[in-house]
């Protein structure tokens, strides 16, 4: 029980603050080094030049999911150190909506790359135009993600041996 307890504490020392700075501020850096930048834009002249820009932006998307993908992996580990069945739907939901939300994200950073156009030249379809609408679609998948990862972190990091009534019972108490 105790290898169980410290390796909950362990995933919960990676879970926490991946959560923190992943989720809730790696966003803004991440797209900033993502996207092509407004500098980059105007220099762009052909399409295969913004189709080079755009494309250039595929491993940072990937680095970024992987990055991501920190807090869903710790709830899985968490879920194999102690099985419980209602946390595991919960759990493939999680995943459902992960998996969800980072092909709404990279579809929407790589339109936004190719639609930088700084002479107002249309090189591509207009259906990449329509991704500016993705981030709305990204924040209501992202919230109930968010809340979901979130309370079920919360209910993963609480010790199992500590009653209700704040009391710790050891394995000693229990023949």
């Amino acid at each position: 029980m105790r290898h169980a307890l410290t390796a909950k504490a362990l995933v919960a020392v990676v879970f926490w603050p991946s959560l923190f700075f992943f989720w809730f501020l790696g966003p803004f850096v991440l797209f900033l080094l993502s996207t092509t930048s407004s500098e980059v834009c105007p220099r762009l002249e052909t399409r295969a030049e913004f189709l080079a820009a755009a494309n250039g932006a595929l491993p940072m998307l990937i680095v970024q999911n992987l990055i991501y993908a920190v807090p869903v992996v710790c709830l899985v580990l968490w879920n194999r150190l102690s099985p419980q069945p209602a946390r595991a739907t919960r759990i493939a939901t999680c995943i459902k909506l992960f998996a969800v939300a980072a092909a709404i994200g990279a579809v929407w950073e790589y339109g936004s790359s190719l639609i930088c156009d700084g002479y107002g030249r249309a090189f591509f379809s207009t259906a990449w135009q329509m991704t500016s609408y993705l981030p709305i679609v990204s924040l209501l998948i992202n919230i109930p993600l968010y809340v979901l990862v979130f309370s079920l972190g919360r209910a993963y990091s609480t010790r199992d041996d500590i009653t209700e009534d704040g009391v710790v019972h050891s394995e000693q108490d229990n023949p």
